[in-house]
């Protein structure tokens, strides 16, 4: 049972239960879970933003800017209208596999439906596709970058 009720009609949490379910949400990699016993209801959960950020951030910070530079994306991310939103929080790739050739370039025509870069979020490889024909005109991220919700990946013009 998730609580208990006293004669005072207080409700008295199971904290072995909490620590269980709190257990499960490292264990599992979850951002919530829920547990319902009739009326009663006990819900763990937490900011997996806080939790992703740390994974990567350091080593990608240090390398990226360089890389970024040197080839492709342009200094003012936020200033394209017409970017291509990051779907979702996880960690992009560029490429189909670590040694394979890049899904696109900048300079490189797409139709619409093509898979422009992946985004791994929870051990879950998510294609992104082109929501239209057109030309790359810009990349934003570099392979192994982490991504924020809405964050500009590139551009088809």
């Amino acid at each position: 049972m998730a609580a208990k009720t006293g004669n005072s009609g207080s409700m008295q949490v199971d904290t072995d239960l909490v620590r269980e379910l709190a257990a499960m949400l490292n264990d599992t990699g979850l951002s919530e879970i829920e547990v319902e016993d009739g009326e009663r209801k006990i819900r763990v959960s937490r900011t997996m933003a806080a939790v992703a950020a740390p994974v990567a951030a350091a080593p990608v910070a240090v390398a990226a800017p360089t890389v970024a530079a040197a080839h492709e994306a342009p200094s003012a991310p936020a200033t394209a209208a017409n970017a291509l939103k990051s779907p979702m929080v996880g960690t992009a790739y560029l490429t189909p596999e670590p040694d394979a050739a890049p899904f696109i370039s900048v300079g490189q025509q797409v139709k619409a439906g093509d898979t422009v870069l992946i985004i791994e979020a929870m051990k879950v490889m998510n294609p992104i596709i082109a929501p239209n024909a057109g030309t790359v005109t810009a990349i934003y991220v570099e392979s192994g970058q982490p991504v924020e919700f809405d964050q500009p990946l590139l551009v088809i013009a």
